[in-house]
């Protein structure tokens, strides 16, 4: 086996979607129109560089909105934010221009749909999580969070005659798939989503893992250790047998990751920019590989609009 890498396999498609796309325009455009400082609740997107990035042209992330002066232009992160927070933004009286990804408000638009006809959900994501915040807090109460299989046995509904289940959009398909099982072995009535919640970008990123896997001795994902959808791709390639590594830059690469491997895989997480992605290539390439090959995956196309006050 050679002892330094011979050839980079690239997943596709990888890095960013189109919810995060929109989410980043979505402050570029706030701060070419308003001028800075545009105040953003959360980080925008889960990624150092584009934080640090919108940061060095004027846009300052806060997380409570004490921390927003009076009159200021707010912008809510892709991961979406609770009802309390919405309604403290308009009583406030912010201009307010929401980049909540499309795919998490249908979620947050179904829970208020079935809310009102007598619903209690049970909510598979995990705790902590910013869009698992916005999601339950849609409601103040009837919404249950479970992390595992294990969860599901604790739920405690106040009834079982009107149950749905959502997820959130970021999380492992197949771990997800389980938890569903699980949830609905305990509630066979239970009311499932016409479409799954998690995203087109997630599904495709891990189906792109799940085909190059096979084809690679290491998996090197880029993302931020606080991107759920980069620290899945990692989760599943070790799954699928394979060492896996996630860099937020390519200074966190380690040439010991890649010693004897001769094929490396390289992917990105939704919120990581593909210049990322090329410095990690040329880090590889300064280790010895001499090729890169693209997969076949999934051609994305998907492009969502811009709130209005911002079009062009």
């Amino acid at each position: 086996m050679s002892a330094t890498p011979q050839e980079i396999v690239l997943a596709e498609p990888r890095g960013f979607c189109a919810g995060v796309d929109r989410a980043i325009e979505i402050v570029e455009r706030a701060l070419a129109r308003f001028g800075a400082p545009i105040y953003v609740r959360h980080e925008i997107v889960h990624n150092t560089y584009v934080v640090n990035d919108l940061k060095s042209k004027g846009a300052i992330f806060i997380e409570d909105l004490d921390d927003v002066p009076p009159g200021a232009t707010l912008v809510f992160s892709a991961h979406g934010v609770s009802k309390a927070v919405q309604d403290e933004a308009r009583a406030r009286g912010f201009q307010v221009f929401d980049a909540t990804c499309p795919l998490v408000t249908k979620v947050h638009m179904e829970v208020a749909k079935l809310a009102r006809e007598g619903y209690e959900f049970i909510m598979i994501g995990h705790k902590g999580h910013p869009e698992v915040e916005g999601t339950m807090g849609q409601l103040e109460s009837g919404i249950h969070l479970v992390e595992d299989v294990a969860d599901v046995a604790g739920v405690r509904p106040g009834q079982t005659d009107k149950l749905a289940v959502v997820t959130q959009t970021t999380l492992s398909v197949d771990d997800a798939a389980a938890i569903m099982a699980a949830v609905r072995e305990r509630f066979p009535q239970i009311r499932q989503p016409k479409q799954q919640d998690i995203c087109y970008a997630t599904q495709n990123r891990q189906d792109a893992v799940k085909v190059m896997s096979p084809q690679v001795d290491v998996v090197i994902v880029v993302g931020s250790p606080t991107s759920s959808n980069s620290n899945r791709l990692a989760e599943l390639a070790r799954k699928l047998g394979v060492a896996s590594y996630m860099v937020d830059r390519a200074d966190e690469l380690q040439a010991e990751w890649l010693a004897g491997k001769a094929r490396i895989g390289l992917t990105a997480g939704a919120s990581a920019p593909e210049v990322l992605v090329n410095e990690v290539i040329d880090r590889i390439k300064a280790l010895g590989a001499v090729a890169v090959r693209r997969l076949e995956g999934a051609e994305e196309t998907m492009k969502f609009p811009l709130p209005k006050g911002l079009k062009a």
